[in-house]
């Protein structure tokens, strides 16, 4: 079997963490991962190299990365032709699988990552063999300070952290290992 591409767009770092916890998952299931970062694709870069692919993309101000959407525009016959995963990462799936967070929070957060996704696919064509949202992180210490600022006050709204001294990792990476079994099976027994 030939490896699978782990694929990844990031601004602060956080979707490359993803990226690399994605492939180490799939190595420990004894399957090869090659994990590459968008914004820096090797000029030869083929994928034809790969069997499937699982792609991660950060959103920022309601858009996913724009070396992704390039990516993904570029090879799009390609990637229809084989087992896809898009990983859409955001501070609203936070909000969507937030348990504490009210119906009405969870439901218009859930609407919120379905539009910023559905756009993504609509922008650039791609029909993923399976799309999920995965809650990222509140990076304060890589931001600067108006973007800091920013994020403090849509974090008071959603109701998540606050506290700008440190950065605040929200995924669920528990989760994250079993979006990997839609890519490759657990070992029996």
């Amino acid at each position: 079997m030939k490896p699978i591409l782990v694929l990844y767009a990031t601004r602060e770092g956080h979707t490359r963490r993803i990226a690399e916890h994605i492939a180490a998952t799939i190595r420990s299931r004894g399957y090869s991962a090659d994990v590459v970062d968008a914004a820096e694709l090797p000029p030869d870069f083929s994928m034809e190299a790969y069997d499937a692919a699982v792609l991660a993309a950060s959103v920022h101000q309601e858009k996913h990365e724009k070396e992704m959407a390039s990516f993904v525009k570029r090879f799009r016959d390609e990637l229809e032709c084989m087992r896809t995963i898009f990983l859409s990462v955001s501070l609203s799936e936070a909000g969507a699988s937030d348990p504490d967070a009210t119906p009405e929070r969870r439901t218009e957060a859930a609407a919120d990552v379905r539009k910023m996704i559905d756009g993504f696919l609509h922008d650039t064509g791609w029909h993923p063999s399976k799309v999920h949202g995965v809650a990222g992180a509140l990076s304060y210490t890589k931001y600067n300070f108006l973007i800091r600022f920013v994020m403090k006050r849509i974090a008071k709204a959603q109701g998540a952290s606050t506290d700008t001294s440190r950065d605040h990792d929200l995924t669920d990476w528990e989760a994250l290992d079993h979006i990997v079994d839609e890519v490759v099976p657990r070992a029996a027994g």
